[in-house]
């Protein structure tokens, strides 16, 4: 479909309408910016996975409106786009939002801003891309701080046959008066994009979870992680010196803690606030401390930022590429130029990767205008590229990850890595979103919100009230995406003492053996499902859809699902329903139509309504769906290379047609891309209730305890 109209209003420019995939449209106003997340993007449009998911949809992709619905003008401000909205809409996306899940009648304010307590749409990783029950998403490329006005506004004239007087006043609270309320009349999307004279605006067609594909598979496919990554991560004390890691990493193998990943705070620079990227003299020997973790088969993960201390042997190069101004003392590279990126590249890989590290925190590459000291560089800062702060604010986050993942795939190493922003087109990015705000209802709200952007996000633990608390929170983090433990704070371990002061005091809890059991057995029950994770990121990859998604994604017609921000799926058949510490030993769950699992007791619940559910302290409330096949491993203390699975199959309910997938290959390289073909192993049932395992025979990654191995 390639059309174009002249406008109405406006500055009467063209509006073209371009068909790039099938069910992805593109229309151009004007002259774009040269600076956009398209413009930047480091990975193809998957065009193949697009047509496969249209013939799987069995229909030609449409839109529920027509090319004369979408309005654009200019205005003095810039761009301004204003689209049909029904009443009964429901909006999702726009990235990490952790204060509410539909968008719907509310304001989203497109801004990088770290600790936004507001419900404005700023976040660490807002994205002008959303989705609508009308059957569309939207993305709108720019890295302006773009505003979108989801049905909050009735046009001049839509009450104009509003007569009725002397109503009964019944709102006496600036709390009532205010409250959010749903428009009962036709309203509309209004986005303006401010200081630009075009835009290109993106179109995916089809309802909320199918339209979420499509813009991941726009990005490039969800994003290719290594085995290792997927185990349990731990973020050390910031006062460590090299023997405390050491002697940390120790204890862990001793009590049998799986855990994959140590993380490195900022103490390990020898100048952090900026940064030098060297090693302090807290570690004297580096060499020495990466040699030993990795011989004990740990992963290791340092902690950095972008902004350049004097003291840094690449700081004179940088000079000429970075902006006006400065953060923390420290240059501000502009990762938009291949001269920066090359510079920053090249030393992380000599003096960093080269000597065994395989991932970085990416921090501070947001923004501080919620922070008691506005730390930040401003919006009109000049960077030698061309863009302006404002732009770089929105992209920065997204440049310095295409910057070392390139690195890194240079390498041919793959990372699991931090960031604390992203944006636009981030599906393929191997970075977990993270937070300093800690409200864990929060932290499971953002579960849900950042699954319908292409994002990860982990809703890390950090500091614990009580022992209550530290379980809630472990057993949240260890159904996410990313199962992280961040320590900086307390130089023992938390189950030893949740208490800041008194770890600080090495005065460790009565109950210290109690909770390590616990805590060791909610992180083996994280790596007994690495492989079905694995899995799920596999398929992420391939068809857009994200390992941990909402419920209102995969049941899109369920209306009772769409509110939901306190449970989702994670993979394909797992409804998990965490509980807080608020929550006490009980919450209400909803169960989706059909039946449900227990994914522990195997007990089967009716589902299509709400109800309350018991879980102890150290208990979790996981479903599984109704003929689910769950690959579940023997867990293991890490993943090396020499890991081999033991899988058991364990089956939900009596339907015969359920089935699984894992994907074999290394678990660490990118060798895969040479292959015309993944290996997959699938697992069905078969007609006398035997589990059979085809493309097993040869494995050398799993072994399957319960099922008959064919080729």
């Amino acid at each position: 479909m390639e059309t174009s109209r002249k406008q109405e209003t406006g500055l009467k420019e063209e509006q073209k309408w371009e068909r790039i995939a099938l069910g992805v449209w593109k229309v151009r106003f004007g002259t774009p910016s040269a600076y956009t997340p398209t413009a930047h993007r480091s990975n193809e449009i998957k065009t193949e996975a697009l047509s496969v998911l249209s013939v799987e949809q069995g229909a030609e992709p449409q839109l529920p409106f027509g090319t004369d619905d979408v309005n654009i003008k200019q205005t003095t401000r810039g761009i301004v786009v204003t689209l049909p909205m029904n009443t009964s809409e429901d909006i999702f996306g726009f990235g990490l939002q952790l204060q509410s899940v539909n968008a719907a009648g509310r304001k989203r304010y497109i801004k990088v801003n770290s600790d936004p307590k507001m419900d404005t749409g700023e976040s660490h990783a807002p994205v002008p891309f959303y989705v609508s029950t009308a059957g569309y998403g939207l993305f709108v490329d720019t890295y302006r701080y773009a505003t979108f006005y989801m049905g909050t506004s009735a046009e001049k004239g839509a009450s104009a046959m509003k007569k009725e007087v002397n109503q009964p006043h019944k709102e006496f609270s600036e709390s009532a008066l205010y409250a959010f309320k749903r428009a009962e009349e036709e309203r509309k999307v209004i986005i303006e994009i401010p200081s630009e004279s075009g835009i290109d605006l993106y179109f995916f067609a089809g309802d909320i979870k199918t339209a979420v594909q499509r813009y991941n598979l726009f990005s490039g496919g969800g994003c290719k992680v290594p085995m290792w990554g997927l185990g349990m991560w731990y973020r050390v004390y910031g006062g460590s010196d090299q023997e405390h890691v050491k002697k940390l990493a120790s204890q862990f193998r001793e009590e049998k803690m799986p855990i994959d990943v140590i993380g490195l705070e900022p103490g390990w620079h020898s100048h952090s606030y900026s940064c030098t990227y060297e090693w302090s003299n807290l570690f004297p020997e580096p060499q020495d401390l990466i040699d030993d973790l990795t011989q004990n088969n740990y992963h290791i993960n340092l902690w950095e930022h972008a902004f350049v201390y004097p003291a840094a042997k690449i700081y004179d190069k940088l000079v000429p590429y970075s902006g006006d101004y400065e953060v923390w003392n420290g240059l501000v590279p502009d990762f938009s130029m291949e001269e920066t990126c090359k510079i920053f590249g090249d030393w992380h890989e000599k003096e960093l990767i080269d000597k065994g590290i395989t991932g970085f925190k990416l921090d501070e590459c947001d923004n501080s205008d919620y922070n008691p000291s506005c730390w930040s560089f401003p919006d009109s800062t000049e960077f030698p590229g061309g863009m302006d702060g404002e732009q770089m604010h929105n992209a920065i986050g997204l440049l310095y990850q295409h910057m070392l993942e390139k690195v890194f795939h240079k390498k041919n190493i793959r990372t699991f890595s931090q960031v604390r922003s992203s944006g636009a087109l981030a599906a393929p990015m191997p970075f977990v979103l993270y937070s300093d705000l800690y409200s864990h209802k929060e932290f499971i709200r953002g579960m849900v919100t950042s699954s319908f952007s292409g994002l990860l996000w982990a809703p890390e633990v950090r500091d614990c009230a009580n022992g209550h608390d530290l379980l809630r929170r472990v057993q949240t983090v260890c159904f996410s995406d990313h199962a992280l433990l961040n320590c900086w704070r307390i130089p023992n371990a938390p189950w030893k003492q949740v208490d800041i002061q008194k770890n600080l005091n090495n005065e460790l809890m009565e109950e210290t053996s109690y909770y390590t059991d616990e805590c060791r057995k909610l992180f083996e029950l994280r790596m007994s499902l690495v492989p079905y994770l694995y899995s799920a990121f596999e398929e992420y990859q391939e068809t857009g859809l994200p390992p941990v998604s909402s419920v209102a994604m995969e049941y899109p017609q369920d209306e009772a699902a769409r509110n939901l921000d306190d449970e989702y799926f994670f993979g394909k058949d797992l409804l998990v329903c965490p509980l807080t510490l608020e929550d006490g030993t009980s919450r209400e769950v909803y169960l989706p139509e059909g039946n449900w699992y227990n994914f522990f007791t195997g007990e089967k619940i009716e589902g299509g309504r709400k109800l309350v559910m018991e879980a102890d302290w150290n208990e979790m409330l996981v479903f599984a769906r109704d003929g689910a096949l769950v690959p579940v491993a023997e867990p293991v203390i890490c993943v090396t290379e020499d890991t081999v699975f033991n899988i058991t199959v364990k089956s939900f309910g009596t339907n015969k047609t359920g089935s699984c997938v894992l994907y074999e290959d290394d678990f660490v390289s990118f060798n895969y891309e040479a292959l015309a073909t993944k290996k997959q192993i699938n697992v069905t049932v078969g007609d006398n209730g035997e589990f059979i395992a085809s493309g097993a025979k040869t494995s050398t990654k799993y072994h399957f305890l319960n099922c008959i191995v064919k080729d």
